[in-house]
């Protein structure tokens, strides 16, 4: 079978996925009294995670995760190679609200979904977007809701790993919530930017690192916590790929 019919065939199998979702997730969230919207945010995870199953191209390798209470509540972090990370990702046990662009929330279909499972919309362009964003992801974290952060901001265009943004470190410690690093790679070809079609087969690997606590930190040391997780992060794609740190590090090469 070629690459153009099995991509058709697996977007095919994505459309109905979704349209039997959406109907799916109104029922949930209407039904759905935790202030958290706690059970739909899982039930749009579970979307991702079949999503992924239909795809023969995506095999994927989770590690670390078995200890981790998804309602003692994270600021989760991970690098970003493909919009097949979100996905994948979704294939952990755990409900997560997603902080994303404004213009996701804006697409048909996806886009409602994203607003009935309680992810948090960021208007880029707003200027006192920090502060809305904190104020949403603050009543998760206070309802017992972890929220997942890209701390890149966008995809890596290269997958080597990039500068790391504040936001997620300088909320964590505001609410004295652990961070929870991830790692993710052989995402970077399975949904090539500017294409519908789907990568060849990789072996996708996800790795739950071990939290790191904020408590008693305070403004003072976001920037040493950013550094303390981008580092682990970087040190776990270093030792996948067997490269130096420095090869793939793109604030050595910038």
């Amino acid at each position: 079978m070629s690459s153009t019919v099995k991509s058709l065939l697996i977007w095919i199998g994505v459309v109905i996925l979704i349209f039997i979702w959406l109907p799916l997730l109104a029922v949930s969230r209407f039904f759905d009294r935790d202030p958290a919207r706690y059970r739909t945010g899982k039930l749009f995870r579970k979307l991702g995670k079949y999503i992924s199953k239909i795809n023969p191209n995506w095999q994927i390798k989770i590690t670390g995760y078995e200890n981790i209470d998804d309602r003692r509540p994270y600021v989760m972090v991970c690098n970003h190679l493909s919009q097949a990370d979100i996905p994948l990702i979704s294939n952990l046990p755990w409900e997560m609200k997603w902080v994303a662009k404004k213009e996701l929330f804006e697409t048909p279909v996806v886009g409602w979904m994203m607003t009935l499972a309680g992810d948090i919309s960021v208007d880029r362009r707003a200027s006192n977007r920090r502060e809305q964003t904190f104020k949403q992801a603050t009543h998760y974290l206070n309802n017992n809701c972890s929220v997942m952060f890209f701390p890149e901001g966008t995809r890596s265009r290269d997958g080597n790993l990039n500068r790391f943004k504040a936001g997620a470190f300088d909320l964590a410690i505001k609410e004295q919530k652990p961070i929870l690093p991830m790692v993710i790679d052989g995402t970077q070809n399975t949904l090539p930017k500017r294409s519908w079609k789907f990568g060849v087969a990789k072996q996708i690997k996800l790795k739950i690192l071990d939290p790191i606590p904020t408590e008693g930190l305070d403004r003072s040391d976001i920037r040493s916590l950013t550094k303390e997780v981008r580092q682990a992060i970087l040190d776990q794609l270093s030792e996948w790929r067997n490269e130096n740190p420095e090869q793939i590090d793109n604030l050595v090469k910038s």
